[in-house]
């Protein structure tokens, strides 16, 4: 590649020679994530793993696709890029883990308006902090440089990440019975969802963002971008631990729309709002914008990145496995007879 440059095509707004630095930058990081089951390296037409069947009498794989969302404005103001990349893989890698699946390996896809080699590597270094959180490789990605598509500043972000599960091991909610007790996951705050109504309500921009908030020991901006957490490894502690009946990311859609979906047609919940402590960033977001309680549980995840379903006899032994991987949970709610939904009190 040393020989593969383009005068014209850099004039049209394409330099190919900045993509081949910015892997040059991204080598150490991507290869930081390598786990047992790699083969060979970044650079070829598509990222290789070997997964790890042996023992499993009918291997699953699963997979899970997002993006980054508007919360990438945030990053664009602030000019910070380290972080957004743990976001990318959170929302895949948290959506494959609710099944009680284990994440392999993740790639990425950025697009930029210009390829800065600098930026680039600052993004992926959050991806692979991502995978290192998640126990996953990143074996692969693509840089798309898109001059008059995006502005020269700005980028967008999307991931792909595939795991596996022996089929007798999968959580999938049938399980669940009345008397069954919710366990809330803390989040680190809004994550990567709501973000367009949090970047209207809080009029964001260049100065806003630097405000700093006493109540957050940050500036507001700082506060946005914290990262969504990454559940992987506390969700495989818990299965060792505890009977998980089932599990469900709290993302898009918030309580309302997430929590029915790892529920079967008989069973309905019902979750105490004042037993799970609510992050002030949401009060402020609910304040400013005079926006409904419903709304906000319907958008956001209130303080609760991830709902788990457990045994009542069992739920103590949850949140110990919970606090012993490093996180924090509450008892929020428990399972009924009736039809699916939530209900909130």
């Amino acid at each position: 590649m040393l020989n593969s440059r383009s005068e014209s095509y850099k004039a049209a707004g394409v330099d190919v020679t900045a993509g081949y630095e910015a892997v040059k930058k991204m080598k150490p990081f991507v290869e930081s994530t390598y786990i047992p089951g790699v083969l060979g390296s970044i650079g070829g037409f598509g990222g290789m793993f070997e997964p790890p069947v042996q023992g499993m009498k009918r291997p699953i794989l699963v997979s899970g696709t997002d993006g980054v969302g508007t919360k990438l404005k945030l990053a664009f103001l602030m000019d910070k890029h380290d972080t957004v990349g743990i976001d990318c893989v959170a929302m895949c890698v948290n959506d494959i883990a609710c099944c009680g699946a284990q994440p392999l390996f993740f790639l990425d896809y950025i697009a930029v308006g210009k390829n800065y080699p600098e930026r680039i590597a600052e993004l992926v270094s959050g991806i692979a902090e991502g995978c290192r959180q998640a126990g996953c490789a990143l074996v692969g990605g693509e840089t798309a440089e898109m001059p008059g598509f995006y502005p020269v500043d700005e980028y967008d972000m999307a991931g792909f990440s595939v795991g596996i599960i022996d089929h007798d091991k999968m959580i999938d909610g049938s399980k669940l019975a009345a008397g069954d007790v919710l366990i809330g996951v803390a989040s680190s705050g809004v994550h990567s969802n709501g973000y367009s109504l949090v970047r209207k309500t809080l009029g964001i921009n260049e100065k806003s963002v630097r405000r700093y908030i006493a109540e957050f020991g940050k500036t507001l901006g700082e506060e946005l971008l914290t990262p969504t957490k990454i559940y992987v490894k506390t969700i495989q502690s818990l299965i060792k631990a505890v009977d998980v009946k089932a599990m469900s990311h709290i993302t898009g859609g918030g309580f309302y729309e997430n929590i029915p979906r790892m529920l079967p047609d008989n069973i309905s919940v019902f979750i105490e709002k004042g037993a799970l402590p609510t992050p002030p960033i949401f009060d402020l977001i609910a304040k400013t914008g005079n926006i409904p309680e419903r709304d906000m549980y319907n958008t956001f995840n209130m303080g609760a990145g991830l709902v788990v379903a457990v045994p009542a006899d069992q739920a103590e032994k949850a949140l110990q496995a919970i606090a012993e991987a490093g996180e924090t949970g509450y008892i929020i709610g428990e399972c009924r007879n009736g039809e699916k939904e939530v209900q909130l009190w």
